[in-house]
């Protein structure tokens, strides 16, 4: 068996000199690109907290990393500085200005500071991204954020390697696990106890809340839709030049498309069919009434023909175009062309517009072939 003390010294020393928050935020960066573009995993709904804490946060974080390498601590007050009777007067006025003149900042105002500048910096990527032929898509946004962040942390880590040991920042986390350990575990009286309990559990909810509402999110409607459009010259879908006019034994090129929206993976079943159909056209009114009904119009299939019939699986939110030819054998100039789409793939044996809310149709005429 490989030691994997070993396996950590083949790595080059500058990474296993990394400090740890960079290595977190470098983690961090590495699990949302896998959420993001690994076929099975990017379907799962943790991409969605993932990558709202990488972009409201890791951007930001190495970018002030790179901007203040050093550690910092609040500023102190002279009055704070006088309050110590071991102190000369020299040593107090010296310890104030090494004090006034540390360029670093804490902890918490680098947290605050990691989301503001985030929210600046990930819009101002998406703009640059917009004058590229790339756009702002999904992928091109990831592979900007991912390469800003990579850049920003060797910045960040090359400028902390430049400083002594004690003046580099450093994340305390030992302290914090002392402290919180402390208050949570050796409270100074029992109501303090009482209190923390209570704010550590309220933190846990309001995280587990916050979570829930994000990962499992309202269905909202669920629908299918299905449609017909053309390729034009430039190779474009369009929702226009639909071939009309056909003689027997003509084909023309069509091509269908699906919309998902039904909250899940599902499958379709696509029936072509052509129909000769009979306008019927109700003038009579009644009479002795002066404000007569319209005439109603009525749509009667003589005649139906399976055409033909295709099958797909789509996952949700996503969109499928098939490009094929129909040839109505049907002769007339009322010639029906209804494409009928079946969720969950079920076809009755004798499909019609009444066996589904889906379905999208185009007239054509049909002129018997010659000789």
């Amino acid at each position: 068996m490989v030691d994997r003390r070993s396996l950590w010294l083949l790595l080059p020393r500058q990474l296993r000199a990394l400090p740890a928050d960079l290595v977190v935020m470098l983690a961090l960066t590495a699990l949302v690109n896998v959420a993001v573009f690994t076929p099975v995993i990017r379907e799962m709904p943790l991409r969605v907290p993932l990558g709202l804490a990488f972009v409201l946060f890791v951007p930001g974080y190495v970018f002030i990393a790179a901007l203040f390498p050093e550690t910092g601590e609040p500023p102190a007050t002279e009055d704070a500085l006088d309050t110590d009777p071991d102190r000369s007067d020299g040593e107090a006025e010296e310890g104030f200005r090494s004090t006034a003149q540390r360029s670093g900042i804490d902890g918490i105002e680098r947290v605050a500071l990691a989301f503001g500048l985030s929210i600046a910096i990930v819009p101002l990527i998406g703009l640059v991204l917009n004058f590229t032929p790339w756009g702002i898509r999904l992928a091109p946004i990831m592979v900007a954020v991912t390469g800003f962040t990579l850049v920003a942390t060797a910045v960040a880590a090359h400028r902390r390697w430049q400083l002594p040991a004690d003046e580099r920042f450093a994340v305390p986390y030992r302290e914090w696990y002392h402290t919180g350990r402390t208050e949570l575990l050796e409270p100074d009286t029992r109501f303090d106890g009482v209190l923390n309990v209570l704010l550590v559990a309220s933190i846990v909810l309001a995280l587990g809340t916050v979570t829930f509402a994000i990962v499992v999110p309202p269905d909202g409607e669920r629908f299918s839709a299905v449609y017909i459009l053309t390729e034009d010259d430039d190779g474009d879908l369009v929702a226009d030049g639909y071939p009309t006019e056909f003689v027997q034994g003509e084909r023309g090129d069509i091509v269908v498309g699906v919309d998902n929206h039904e909250h899940e993976r599902t499958e379709y079943s696509i029936v072509v069919v052509e129909q000769d159909t009979e306008r019927i056209t109700n003038e009579t009114a009644p009479t002795g009434n002066e404000t007569d009904e319209p005439p109603v119009n009525e749509t009667v299939v003589t005649e139906q023909r399976e055409l033909d019939r295709f099958e797909t699986t789509i996952d949700h939110n996503e969109s499928w175009h098939h490009h094929h030819e129909i040839e109505p054998t049907l002769v007339g100039d009322d010639i029906r062309v209804v494409w009928l789409l079946f969720p969950g793939g079920e076809v009755p044996d004798d499909p019609s517009i009444e066996d589904t809310e889906y379905h999208v149709h185009l007239w054509v005429s049909v002129d018997e072939a010659e000789g």
